[in-house]
């Protein structure tokens, strides 16, 4: 079962939560047990579990990275986007998590977001489920 999530950003680094479109999708294909990966398939982009109940705290993540990481630096590749390639890796492309009880298994706070580098583009977030008989 691949699903695929199709997303917009809108302004150049952004977190978006994409937990309710997962669980949609878990619903969708009826499972009550097993996991689900996560993909992004950019290379500025990635994808990470944080707080959901305050929004100061993803403010704060890309206030921070962008501080560590500048947009404009003294950058070998010319794209004018290598910060994006950096926070990309940095963050990483794939997460793996168990579904119980038909939905994902998070902390009361947390929520998956896709994350934004090099917007605003339309991106694509792929969904594989493992489902348990």
């Amino acid at each position: 079962m691949l699903e695929i999530i199709k997303l917009s950003s809108s302004t150049r680094i952004e977190f978006i939560n994409i937990t309710n479109e997962i669980n949609a999708a878990i619903s969708k294909y009826k499972i009550i047990e097993g996991l689900c990966f996560i993909h992004i398939p950019h290379t500025t982009a990635g994808v990470t579990i944080n707080e959901n109940a305050d929004p100061d705290v993803v403010k704060d993540i890309i206030l921070k990275t962008s501080k560590i990481f500048p947009e404009n630096d003294k950058y070998f590749h010319t794209e004018g986007n290598s910060d994006s390639h950096i926070k990309s890796s940095l963050f990483g492309q794939t997460l793996n998590l168990i579904i119980n009880d038909s939905r994902l298994l998070l902390g009361t706070w947390q929520s998956i977001y896709f994350c934004e580098f090099d917007g605003p583009r339309t991106r694509k977030v792929f969904l594989k489920f493992l489902k348990e008989k």
